[in-house]
């Protein structure tokens, strides 16, 4: 990780008391007293996955749950809806310039275009060299997570949701993505009615790759517009 960036994780870490308290209790330090990202994500990683567990356990021994209809949950999460239907809007928007043109001006019909299940009104808008757009829900956590999944954990935090609205180029600069002055960027409040996805700019050194190989390079962060694609080579 380079100097100065921090992951989304700390972001929250360090603007939250309530977040930082709770991690410091249980994860290990760094040599300058911070709190590791790694060691924070698998701190998360195992006691949210330890109650789950536990939770599980004692509403099927209650018959209150079938763990059938959990794995089927499960599995809707894990390839009905998430990042990479949403990969497939955006790297089709790179390779044809006239579905781009359709998706931009009417998000909804274009996702139908693909067979892309829409449980909201959808708004795409586009990054380019002279403007980055960044989306937030500052009344509570409203996300495309039909075409995203579920939201992560920094999105939904009172923190990111402040000061996207006040600060978005510091929580920008934050999250690893310095943009130059000349650079306007553009914050999207998504609303109960309204979900928003930003095609980011594609990344340099990608003309000679197919329509697949650009979904992989998508990352759902990218398309909430909290970074920036890097080129692959």
């Amino acid at each position: 990780m380079t100097e100065g960036k921090v992951s989304r994780r700390e972001f929250l870490a360090k603007t939250s008391l309530a977040a930082s308290t709770a991690v410091a209790g249980a994860a290990t330090t760094t040599a300058t007293g911070q709190v590791g990202a790694q060691e924070v994500e698998e701190y998360a990683q195992s006691d949210y996955s330890v109650r789950a567990k536990a939770l599980v356990s004692v509403l099927t021994k209650k018959n209150l749950i079938d763990p059938a209809e959990i794995d089927e949950v499960i599995e809707f999460y894990e390839t009905r809806v998430g990042p990479h239907i949403g990969a497939r809007l955006v790297a089709r928007s790179w390779v044809d310039p006239e579905f781009r043109e359709r998706l931009l001006s009417d998000a909804n019909a274009a996702a139908t275009e693909l067979g892309i299940e829409r449980r909201r009104d959808l708004v795409a808008v586009a990054n380019t060299p002279q403007v980055h757009n960044l989306v937030v829900c500052t009344l509570c956590s409203c996300y495309p997570w039909f075409i995203l999944g579920l939201p992560p954990t920094w999105y939904k935090d009172a923190p990111y949701r402040a000061r996207a609205v006040i600060d978005p180029r510091g929580v920008l600069k934050e999250f690893g993505t310095e943009l130059d002055e000349g650079v306007e960027v553009r914050v999207w409040d998504s609303t109960a009615e309204v979900r928003y996805i930003v095609i980011p700019v594609r990344p340099q050194g990608t003309d000679g790759m197919t329509e697949g190989q650009l979904q992989v390079l998508v990352t759902r962060d990218s398309m909430i517009g909290a970074e920036r694609l890097k080129s692959p080579v």
